[in-house]
């Protein structure tokens, strides 16, 4: 069963507040979906596995259902670009634009580490996301007011080239702390206040960012959705993996 976000307030005053907004993301093994009313978030997530295709739909039409919404009264549609994995990202930029061009809606892309560091409750966060194959994807950013500015750009790195940039007060977030939490917490805990090892990319912590980004003019046609992939190689070779395990 999905897990239902209890509606909820986000402080946001102009142009971010007053829009009704789609977001959803699907870059993980979760599958997640948000509306943003007027600055207010309702959301589904549920753990997918392998089904995002299959729930994704119900799902956002389960919330315009119960907002009393039509796609043609939204404003347009936020999706997570990324990085994560090549399928999530496909069915997400898909998905948008299917439902983009039939109710000529604008799109924006929201970057799924920074959707880790809008949860973190910190002002300065370095992100780290699973990648399999023994890497991750990282970045860092610190806000400035409504916006998250990038500190380190995201990057697929292993995890020993994870870094902590200069500073006190940096918070470590994102389930890479936990999958790759041997090659990463020996070296970076004693520079991090904390470490929150259980968030991931969600539709909800998306929802403000994508309103931000729409009030910044991001907004783009439907045509122009693309993912952000950063690996160009899905898989290793029996070579390659047999001397990650050596290392």
């Amino acid at each position: 069963m999905p897990v239902r976000y209890t509606a909820c307030s986000i402080a946001a005053t102009g142009k971010i507040a007053l829009m009704n907004l789609l977001v959803i993301e699907t870059s993980t093994e979760y599958c997640s979906a948000a509306l943003w009313l007027d600055g207010r978030v309702q959301a589904f997530r549920v753990l997918a596995g392998q089904r995002h295709s299959s729930l994704l739909l119900p799902m956002v039409d389960e919330l315009l259902r119960e907002a009393g919404l039509t796609l043609r009264q939204l404003h347009g549609i936020g999706y997570g670009a990324g990085p994560g994995s090549f399928t999530g990202l496909r069915i997400a930029c898909a998905v948008t634009q299917g439902l983009a061009f039939g109710a000529d809606l604008p799109v924006v892309g929201v970057s799924t580490l920074e959707s880790i560091a809008e949860q973190a409750g910190a002002d300065q966060v370095l992100t780290v996301l699973d990648a399999r194959m023994a890497e991750v994807y990282w970045a860092a950013y610190e806000r400035a007011g409504e916006a998250w500015l990038t500190v380190s750009e995201p990057q697929l790195a292993l995890p020993e080239s994870v870094s902590v940039p200069a500073g006190d007060g940096w918070v470590g977030a994102g389930n890479g702390f936990a999958v790759l939490g041997d090659a990463l917490r020996p070296r970076l805990a004693k520079q991090l206040a904390r470490i929150d090892d259980t968030l991931m990319p969600d539709a909800a912590a998306m929802a403000p960012l994508a309103a931000a980004a729409f009030a910044r003019g991001e907004g783009v046609d439907a045509a122009l959705a693309a993912p952000i992939y950063l690996r160009d190689k899905v898989a290793l070779t029996i070579d390659e993996r047999h001397a990650r395990k050596t290392a």
